[in-house]
């Protein structure tokens, strides 16, 4: 079967479970929708996940009371492609973004075609709002109140010297709220706790109809900082204060749910962007790898799904899902309608999200990154994992989730299978550039 044609079955199947799961829900019972996106953050640097240096007290307690996810994965390790594919549950080279992360005086963005989350969301009557790092355009119509957010607030880009020059000349990078200036410059250390004030605010103001808040933090991307309170205190250094305020900003934004009687009516993911930046003390383990790679400690990623009464508490779940799925799942919660010719690559896992034997529709996942001499691919199916080098290397994730044992010349037929089918995915996303198909 093609890829479109799978995508056609796919969609008219998950036409299907909308009805069945959520077809009962009245508009007074949709749930609001918490989605906190950290930048950088890597698989071992949750207490949850296995650090022993860095507390994270609140989203242990959030992974205790919902659910952990240990194969969750983005598309892309790095910024711009990977958020391209979560707003859009779309490959990124179908909106043009598959490499390179955009800076702030680029023209470009992610095209105002394209339906995103919070044009899901509110089609289905929800507030809308976005706080922190969008990434995904900087120009009048490529903004998020362009995108279907109806408020927006924060610093849509990095704070890294590459970002920051642009804005030299005016003072400083801007914080805005809306598209106006609210303050110059943005300062690292007061970002977490800037951000969970706003995400506080919103909660409160829109308790009383269904709320859809994107949270996407600064930290911990180049250059981290804490505030003062929280300084000093992780046994990793700075980067480690980092996290446990990052931390503490989950256990405020929970703690004002349950508050205001909110809990049972809020479903909340905390996850990453992509995984560490190799510049910091962030860490991947067990996991090879991290951001600007095609590995797993690039590519998987920390996520905890929260939603009491719902999602089984004190679960570890082991399902491939990814996130070109979150849309389509959106879609399905809160009931909204997608367009018949949405060309979709991910698909509804609320059945994995809210059952405890829930499987999960996804098979596949090709990653990409970087260009000509630097480009890096890789094509999973199942526990199978290709990496389009020369040679070709492949590993089975089920017993090498390390990706240190090569098992390409014993397989010779699922590296074929394998390098046929990220050539059908580069085609059909339009992923640029192609190198020369593997051969074991």
């Amino acid at each position: 079967m093609s890829i479109e044609a799978g995508a056609t079955v796919m969609k008219h199947l998950l036409s299907c479970l909308c009805l069945l799961t959520f077809g009962h829900l009245h508009s007074e019972e949709k749930p609001n929708v918490i989605y906190i996106n950290c930048d950088d953050l890597g698989y071992g640097d949750l207490a949850c996940y296995g650090a022993k240096d860095i507390r994270t007290p609140h989203l242990d307690k959030m992974a205790h009371e919902g659910t952990r996810f240990t194969d969750f994965s983005v598309t892309s390790a790095l910024c711009t492609p990977s958020r391209a594919s979560l707003m859009t549950g779309r490959y990124p080279g179908r909106s043009g973004l598959a490499v390179g992360v955009l800076r702030p005086d680029a023209d470009k963005g992610l095209p105002s075609n394209e339906v995103t989350l919070a044009e899901v969301a509110r089609q289905a009557g929800y507030a809308t709002g976005c706080i922190g790092k969008w990434h995904l355009g900087f120009k009048p119509s490529l903004r998020p109140m362009d995108q279907g957010f109806d408020s927006y607030f924060g610093v849509m880009h990095n704070l890294d010297h590459f970002e920051t020059v642009v804005f030299e000349k005016e003072g400083g990078m801007p914080v805005l709220r809306g598209n106006e200036v609210e303050k110059r410059p943005a300062v690292p250390a007061e970002m977490t706790g800037m951000y969970t004030t706003e995400a506080l605010k919103f909660i409160e103001a829109h308790r009383e109809k269904p709320f859809f808040l994107y949270l996407g933090h600064a930290m911990p991307h180049l250059p981290f900082d804490a505030s003062e309170k929280f300084k000093g205190k992780s046994a990793r250094g700075l980067y480690g204060d980092v996290i446990e305020e990052l931390d503490d900003s989950t256990g405020q934004i929970l703690d004002k749910l349950k508050e205001l009687g909110l809990a049972e009516k809020t479903l909340v993911i905390f996850t990453s962007d992509n995984g560490p930046e190799r510049k910091t003390p962030g860490s991947a383990a067990p996991l090879s790898g991290g951001k600007h790679t095609v590995f797993e400690g690039g590519l998987r990623v920390p996520c905890i799904a929260w939603w009491p009464g719902n999602i089984p508490a004190n679960r570890v779940c082991d399902e491939f899902i990814s996130t070109l799925d979150v849309l389509p799942t959106l879609a399905a919660i809160t009931g909204a309608s997608l367009p018949q010719n949405l060309k979709l690559d991910g698909a509804d896992i609320s059945e994995v999200l809210l059952n405890a034997s829930g499987k999960s529709p996804r098979k596949t996942l090709y990653s990409l990154y970087g260009l000509k001499k630097n480009r890096k691919e890789s094509m999973r199916e199942g526990p199978w994992k290709l990496h389009l080098t020369q040679p070709p290397t492949l590993f089975k994730l089920t017993n090498d989730v390390t990706e240190s044992s090569d098992v390409a010349v014993q397989n010779p037929e699922m590296v074929k299978h394998l390098t046929d089918l990220a050539v059908q995915y580069r085609e059909d996303t339009r992923s640029m550039q192609p190198i020369t198909p593997a051969t074991p």
